[in-house]
């Protein structure tokens, strides 16, 4: 097998049969990690090292600094030094000698701490660590024991598991910092969801409630501190091992299955034979072996080592001890798991839109138990956001690496429940860190298509969606030719903003010209996010217009409902009115339904609510773009008048792995009414809500804009200023509560230039 770089090589470890529950017809296997090239870590070295250069964390011969005794400090050593690095290992006298050899001759300089402070070797290893970080500006730490890029690492070892066996049943692993068994098993419970994971700890480690005895001597498993990347959730059932039985075992595996590991393999080992003995035939059971035993020639494998630490005085067990909740293990033990019930868990909004749905999913997010959290870079554009009771974790949104890293510091892995977001500019951010914390979430280049308007076209056109005529624009000199393509009138557009902002209806190639340069002249959006300097220029039509409410799951996307829109007059398309659900012909509601399926299909979408935009023409329904979120413009909020369905809980459920609860309880209509300028100037009073709000079928009336604020007649839906929501049982009866209503609502404008 032929390899470009010894990175390359990382990977693709043999899946062995072990002579294990044979005679039962329980199969066990071990997929011998300790064969990569220099052990397991390699794969979290690689794709830690790999990504922080893909983000620019990690500079072109920046130095990069790890603490570690053991397998990590040479994986980092290995991708480190093969990828230009100087390497900086801090690690303590429990180092082997082998290892130590190996580190100095890659070339990595090694600083061993002398002595254990508050919290044993591991706290001493790290505040030396802090020392060079101070000393070497600009260096890398990889952070193995925060950074979900370890445990991301292990996505590629559940890929070749489930590529050699398909099924099985228990997954065993050791627990050190907790990335290979949560990592692996967060994968592989994506295609196996009822995996049974079994954590390996070592007597005397703290990781999962026991009390912590820093002399333990089993090393690459156990820890003193509760690592960031542990997440006990994943953990069905933990075995505890003390150094005598660990030890043993380690020496049982080379006996009587020929493989040299270290003590982590035998722990791992030894709760294999645990397990094949007591499973049920027809079972399969995988093991992780991570190390192999070159490194332990010295302590395991050594006699003089046994002796000096009268390992053979100590007690062990032939089989694991049920241990009840609160008992101190001593010997081979093991208890059915479950992670400590006041573990507070967090949903995670990247952004929010800033009108009524952004806030109320906020406040839908404790309903479901879980504590709300809002990354932003600004949390005073969020008008009622002290009111959700939300977290806010103030960092910048627009970075990638900015954004991880507020997560990565503010959270342990298993305080995050989710991660999710009501903002069309943010559906990308938040794909990409659900998909590094190994969570539900859409494919992030789904939401790149979906946000991209001219790159969904391109998608839909492939696929055979109908949709309008249309061209790109990147430069004033391509406007002749895709006038040509589109015919006049059309409509010109960015190709990544968001609620018809810079939408506008051109009657003539001169129109356009003017239009599209001045869309090419914004390099950023309302968000401080850089513009695709793309536009789009489509073919006008002129039809009714339609929204699609759809819900994807377990690989289909259902229909919810369809909205009908009522939009201003043009040249600018500013939706004014809503109703829920669409009085449309059932056969009309399923061609418009099978056209959004088929686009979602195109565009890659696979999870959660979706706001598509349709016209309805004489030849059929064309897709106009899809918002891969739920709807804005408190179209949730009708929804959920109409039907009982609360589609944004829906939607945060789905972020969270629930399975969705779709069935509408109540059948109506709901609609809403939005209170615009109908001339230029400043906002001097709103008056007549308390009398609009007592009209028969309202449900809320709401001013938005504050006296003072200058308006102006519409031209996005940055400008609406209120609204007005009613229900009744028949539209007709809606729309004519939404008309009093309105009627008595009067906004006073004192007329001034345009703002």
């Amino acid at each position: 097998m032929l390899f470009d770089t010894v990175t390359d090589a990382i990977g693709a470890t043999p899946l062995v049969r072990l002579r294990l529950g044979e005679a039962r017809g329980v199969e066990v296997y071990a997929k011998l990690e300790l064969q990569n090239l220099f052990a397991m870590k390699d794969r979290v070295a690689r794709n830690i090292l790999l990504e922080a250069r893909r983000l620019g964390t990690l500079r072109p011969g920046a130095p990069v600094i790890e603490s570690s005794s053991g397998t990590m400090a040479l994986g980092v050593a290995l991708v480190g030094r093969s990828l230009g690095h100087e390497v900086h290992i801090v690690t303590d006298p429990r180092i082997d000698p082998v290892t130590l050899a190996k580190l100095r001759a890659l070339g990595c300089r090694v600083h061993v701490v002398e002595a254990m402070t508050s919290h044993g070797w591991q706290s001493a290893r790290l505040e030396r660590l802090a020392e060079l970080l101070e000393e070497l500006p600009g260096a890398f730490w990889p952070q193995q024991y925060t950074n979900p890029d370890n445990p991301g690492a292990y996505r590629t070892l559940a890929g070749e598991l489930l590529a050699d066996l398909a099924r099985f049943d228990t997954l065993v692993g050791a627990v050190g910092s907790g990335g290979s068994l949560c990592g692996t098993a967060r994968a592989l419970r994506e295609t196996l969801p009822g995996l049974h994971v079994v954590g390996v700890d070592c007597v005397g480690s703290a990781l999962f409630g026991q009390p912590d005895v820093p002399q333990r001597l089993q090393s690459g498993l156990g820890n003193s501190l509760l690592p960031k990347n542990l997440d006990r959730t994943l953990v069905d059932e933990v075995h505890w091992l003390n150094d005598h039985e660990a030890f043993a075992a380690t020496w049982d595996l080379a006996r009587e299955q020929q493989i040299f590991g270290g003590n982590t393999s035998g722990s791992v080992y030894r709760v294999l034979t645990g397990l094949a003995e007591r499973a049920e035939p027809g079972t399969r059971i995988v093991g992780i072996l991570p190390d192999r035993g070159d490194r332990y020639a010295d302590t395991v494998y050594n006699d003089a080592h046994w002796e000096a630490h009268a390992l053979r005085e100590v007690p062990t067990a032939t089989a694991p001890a049920a241990l009840d909740p609160g008992e101190t293990a001593r010997t081979w033990s093991r208890l059915a798991y479950s992670a400590p019930a006041d573990l507070r868990r967090h949903l995670l909004f990247v952004e929010s839109n800033t009108t009524g749905t952004g806030m109320l999913a906020l406040e839908r997010a404790r309903e479901l138990g879980t504590v709300p959290v809002l990354l932003t870079g600004d949390p005073g554009r969020y008008r009622g956001l002290e009111a959700t009771g939300a977290e806010v974790v103030r960092c910048d949104t627009n970075s990638a690496a900015a954004l991880r890293a507020a997560v990565q510091e503010r959270f342990r892995r298993e305080e995050i429940a989710g991660v999710t977001t009501t903002s069309d500019f943010y559906v990308p951010s938040a794909a990409l860190l659900a998909q590094w914390l190994g969570l539900p979430g859409n494919p992030p280049g789904a939401m790149a298509v979906c946000r991209d308007k001219s790159a969904l076209r391109e998608a839909l056109h492939a696929a055979g969606v109908r949709q309008p005529r249309y061209a790109l624009v990147r430069a004033p000199g391509d406007v002749a030719a895709a006038v040509a393509r589109t015919g006049l009138p059309c409509v010109v557009k960015p190709a990544d903003d968001s609620g018809s902002t810079n939408v506008l209806l051109c009657t003539d190639e001169a129109q356009v010209r003017a239009h599209a340069q001045r869309v090419l002249a914004i390099g950023t959006n309302v968000r401080g996010m850089p513009t695709a300097r793309t536009v789009l220029v489509e073919e006008y039509l002129d039809a009714p217009e339609y929204s699609v409410e759809m819900f994807s799951w377990d690989g289909r996307a259902e229909c919810v409902g369809i909205t009908a829109k009522s939009v201003t007059a043009t040249p600018h398309f500013v939706e004014h009115r809503h109703l829920f659900p669409a009085p449309l012909p059932p056969a009309t509601a399923q061609r418009i339904t099978e056209t959004v399926t088929a686009a979602l299909d195109a565009a890659g979408v696979r999870l959660g609510a979706t706001h598509t935009e349709v016209k309805l023409t004489a030849d059929g329904p064309a897709l106009i773009e899809i918002n891969p979120r739920p709807a804005g413009g408190m179209i949730p909020e009708l929804i959920r008048l109409a039907t009982g369905l609360d589609l944004l809980q829906e939607q945060l459920r789905a972020s969270l792995g629930r399975a969705p609860r779709l069935k509408a309880e109540a059948a109506g209509h709901a609609g809403i009414q939005f209170l615009l300028a109908d001339t230029d100037g400043t906002l001097a009073a709103a008056r007549g809500a308390e009398a609009a709000a007592a009209v028969d079928g309202v449900q809320s009336v709401l001013v938005t804009a504050a006296p003072g604020t200058a308006v102006r007649r519409p031209r996005s839906a940055s400008d609406r200023l209120g609204h007005v929501i009613a229900r009744h049982p028949l539209p007709e009866g809606v729309h004519a509560a939404l008309d009093e209503a309105r009627a008595l609502l009067h906004l006073d404008i004192t007329a001034g230039p345009r703002p």
